[in-house]
């Protein structure tokens, strides 16, 4: 390890203590009661509240995925992708927000989202609770694996060192992170560790594109390559039999582009779909700690989500002109925010490591921002909706609590096997935990929001056939290609959505205490 890379780590090391600090600083509110380490007691301010929301949803692949994609094939993948988050981050702010904030409140003062669910629907059998419980189990442990890959990719790339050895010591880390602090430590870090990620973001870009010769020899580089600068035409990496792009004389190989028809675009515009049922966010929705400053923390999420968002795409896009024949699979095209990390920044004389340490950070910072909520929320789901829900009624506050600290380690361990692949690649799987959440609670989110002929037979329906479509799709349907190639979220969601309608419909509707209670939160009142 030489100097420069030393210097880094001491900055790496430096920042990772400042977040174990205010894991440290929550933890004793933390450990008070359920409510606080779950939910942090509903007292989130309006900056915390945005900057957590987006910062634990856009996680490592923010920095790594979005901006490889970018790099392998081109602007119409990753930009599409980056719209339909955009699109979909507004709605469901400016629609969502505000009524379940309301209702979590009414309906028995919800603490998770499988407990807002069952509570919606005045449940003594907590069968749509568990159900929800164990989707929450399973796709969030998919997801916990998509960071621990971003963490072994970082740790092995920056230090030379064996990827399956700095995926572990990564997954430790945020591990004994998480059982710290909860939901308080998470969120105040989660708003450090957002300003962070925007820091290393615009730092790479704007010293990136200098370093190339401006932005006139970026864009035409790019045009130099069929179809890489398209929106509508993708460009396509010549490889051979192992995945790894041919290279003439220094250059890398691209081959004829393909259209990139009003389907390919509708297949990555439903990624906006997505954040109807991603429960970090939705989370953050009922935490604040008023109704009025949902507003604020609208414009400030925005904000942030535009301009990350445009960023990273094009961080990937000056990668290609500064590194062409670096990176050569789709695996390792991942890591070109950490070569132009350390390119850029590592060199400068005095404060170049430090800066590159900074960055660097930021992508532990996207990592431990989305891992420590989907840890939690998956802990939270088993130990307060199933354990203390279904398996013993009366177990204690404390108990509660013990519990959901066994099912982190459990969560994390398997979570850990799953991220063993070195090959894995960070946009695929978050793709499919992606698609998962947003078919099994996006569509019953929006009918439980504003639709009171919703019950309760329709919710199940609704979330069992959403994320059965989502394996259905992804495992055996989308192998046919063509018209069936599209992502799997988009014909999960209608499905989903079809399936709650229908099964309403022709089941008994709602009782009238869930309609008065429906009517209530719609005039705002949670008293």
């Amino acid at each position: 390890m030489n100097l420069q890379t030393t210097e880094i780590l001491i900055t790496m090391i430096a920042y990772m203590a400042v977040v174990i600090g205010i894991g440290l600083i929550y933890a004793k509110k933390a450990n008070q009661s359920s409510d606080n380490y779950f939910l942090g007691g509903r007292s989130l301010g309006p900056w915390v509240t945005a900057m957590s929301a987006e910062a634990s949803d856009m996680s490592g692949w923010l920095l790594m995925g979005l901006p490889g994609l970018a790099y392998w094939c081109g602007l119409a993948d990753a930009a599409w992708t980056a719209i339909g988050l955009m699109v979909g981050t507004y709605l469901n702010w400016l629609i969502v927000s505000k009524r379940l904030y309301r209702y979590s409140i009414k309906a028995g003062n919800a603490i998770t989202l499988p407990e807002f669910f069952s509570n919606r629907f005045k449940e003594n059998k907590k069968i749509v609770c568990s159900i929800a419980a164990l989707f929450i189990l399973v796709f969030f442990t998919v997801y916990a694996s998509s960071c621990f890959v971003t963490c072994g990719k970082l740790f092995s790339t920056l230090f030379g060192q064996p990827y399956l050895v700095m995926m572990i010591v990564g997954a430790i880390f945020v591990l004994i992170y998480t059982i710290l602090g909860g939901f308080l430590a998470e969120s105040a870090s989660d708003f450090m560790q957002g300003v962070v990620m925007f820091f290393a973001l615009t730092t790479v870009v704007v010293i990136g594109v200098v370093k190339a010769g401006g932005l006139g020899e970026v864009i035409e580089n790019a045009k130099d390559i069929e179809g890489f600068l398209d929106f509508f035409g993708l460009a396509t990496p010549v490889v051979d039999e192992t995945g790894m792009q041919q290279v003439i004389n220094g250059n890398p190989q691209f081959g004829d582009a393909v259209p990139y028809g009003i389907l390919s675009i509708c297949s990555m515009l439903a990624w906006g779909l997505g954040y109807f049922g991603m429960p970090q966010v939705l989370l953050r929705f009922m935490a604040i700690r008023r109704e009025g400053e949902l507003k604020m923390s609208r414009r400030i999420a925005m904000v942030w989500v535009t301009i990350s968002l445009a960023v990273a795409v094009f961080i990937g896009i000056v990668g290609r002109k500064m590194f062409p024949a670096a990176l050569l699979t789709q695996s390792s095209a991942e890591n070109i925010f950490i070569i132009m990390s350390e390119e850029f920044l590592g060199n400068i004389a005095f404060v170049g490591p430090i800066l590159a340490g900074l960055v660097m950070a930021g992508i532990l910072a996207a990592t431990i921002s989305s891992s420590d909520s989907y840890l939690l929320i998956a802990a939270s789901a088993f130990a307060k909706n199933i354990y203390q829900g279904i398996l013993k009624k009366k177990a204690t506050d404390k108990q509660v609590m013990t519990m959901s600290r066994i099912t982190l380690l459990v969560i994390a361990v398997i979570a850990a096997v799953i991220a063993a692949d070195e090959d894995s690649i960070i946009f695929t799987i978050v793709s499919f935990a992606w698609a998962g959440f947003g078919a099994t609670f996006g569509p019953l989110m929006l009918f439980s929001l504003f639709w009171k002929r919703l019950n309760r037979a329709g919710a199940i329906a609704g979330m069992v056939g959403g994320a059965g479509m989502v394996f259905l799709w992804k495992i055996v349907i989308k192998g046919f290609g063509g018209i069936f190639g599209i992502y799997e979220l988009l014909p999960a969601f209608i499905f989903s959505s079809v399936c709650i309608v229908i099964v309403s419909l022709i089941t008994a509707p709602p009782s009238q205490e869930i309609v008065d209670e429906f009517e209530a939160v719609k005039a705002g009142n949670i008293e």
